[in-house]
């Protein structure tokens, strides 16, 4: 079984919009219950994210989940090289801009591809991006998950993988 590795939007997308932390119980029941099950994990850069907002989600997380929930990206640097490194001979395809934020040393998007190309037999990523191929843009996860082979799903599809409900 895979570890599903989740991107920053997982938690927002699914606070805000989905399942609000006052409305929906079970399913942060659920994620707390998969997150010290080691079935879900993230990375600092994600934590970074979420706690850089200082609201609500961010008193969840850190009451919440296991201390080791989110792993160091550092040892993956040379993954994470190979994405930027794709991302950048996407010129022709992506406007200066899209490359540029893709690439900021603050945003997890890159890092979270670099770690789950690490070892992309045993992890997943799971985001509510959606592709974009055609994009000029914007460089979504899913399509350089695509470029490099790494297994990707939504929230819910990860959810019926793991035969999980709530």
């Amino acid at each position: 079984m895979p570890v599903y590795v989740v991107d920053t939007n997982f938690f927002i997308q699914a606070h805000r919009a989905i399942y609000p932390l006052d409305v929906a119980a079970s399913f942060w029941n659920k994620i707390r219950q998969l997150a010290h099950a080691g079935t879900i994990i993230s990375i600092d850069k994600v934590k970074d994210e979420i706690y850089d907002h200082q609201d609500v989600l961010q008193q969840w997380c850190g009451n919440n989940l296991p201390a080791n929930f989110f792993k160091d990206s550092t040892p993956t640097l040379p993954e994470y090289s190979r994405v930027t490194s794709w991302a950048v001979s996407r010129n022709t395809q992506y406007l200066p801009k899209a490359i540029n934020e893709f690439l900021e040393a603050d945003r997890a998007d890159a890092f979270i591809v670099g770690y789950v190309l690490a070892d992309v037999a045993n992890r997943t990523i799971v985001t509510y991006e959606v592709s974009a191929p055609m994009s000029k843009n914007n460089i979504k996860i899913p399509d350089v998950c695509t470029a490099h082979s790494i297994p990707y799903v939504n929230t819910i599809e990860m959810l019926r993988q793991l035969g999980e409900t709530f």
